[in-house]
């Protein structure tokens, strides 16, 4: 299988820390692929009409995306134990909410990124901040004893959420006024899948 993927995706880092943490690393090729939110990025279009990553091509069936597809289908292919049936809906949940906070922080970047500086918006910019903020505070008000339990999709994508916060847009220092969390990231980000995944520097 091939995983068309980008090393400062929060989406694709999803994708890749299920590889490690369920051992199918190896069995997968990552191809970096460049996205393009105005044209026709020819290196994922082929996989993802919508053009974007990740997507795994597969050999034995049309190409999956977006993340939680994928990585339902590495964890169903595990023999499955990062959806837990008996707290399935806490769980799509808690990613769907984390996932909430990767779109938001994404559409931030790409304002600056892709708009002309008179284009721009900073009211856009603080209403998707607005949005991870609320989605934070949640998690720190309602979600933290089911982040301390056995390891699930909805700690992975919150994980990945938080270090694409730290990689974006440390300055807005989201640890502020949560401790809990805080506390919780600092001691998930030390397993090895998320150090093998760690996305480069800003």
């Amino acid at each position: 299988m091939k995983l068309l993927t980008s090393p400062a995706s929060p989406f694709a880092r999803k994708v890749r820390v299920v590889l490690h943490e369920t051992g199918q690393a190896e069995q997968v090729t990552e191809i970096a692929a460049a996205t393009d939110p105005l044209g026709d990025p020819v290196d994922v279009i082929h996989a993802n009409p919508l053009g974007k990553i990740p997507a795994l091509v597969r050999d034995d069936g049309p190409a999956l995306y977006d993340s939680r597809v994928i990585t339902r289908y590495l964890d169903a292919r595990a023999e499955g134990r990062l959806y837990p049936e008996r707290r399935i809906w806490e769980v799509l949940t808690l990613e769907a909410t984390a996932d909430g906070i990767m779109d938001a922080a994404l559409a931030m970047v790409l304002e600056t990124r892709v708009r002309p500086e008179g284009q721009r918006s900073e009211k856009w910019v603080a209403g998707q901040w607005r949005k991870v903020e609320r989605a934070l505070d949640a998690i720190e008000a309602r979600w933290i004893s089911h982040l301390e339990g056995q390891v699930d999709m909805g700690q992975i994508a919150v994980a990945c959420a938080l270090g694409y916060l730290d990689l974006r847009h440390a300055a807005r220092d989201w640890r502020a006024g949560r401790p809990q969390l805080a506390a919780w990231a600092e001691r998930f980000a030390t397993r090895e899948s998320m150090i093998a995944t760690a996305p480069p520097a800003a």
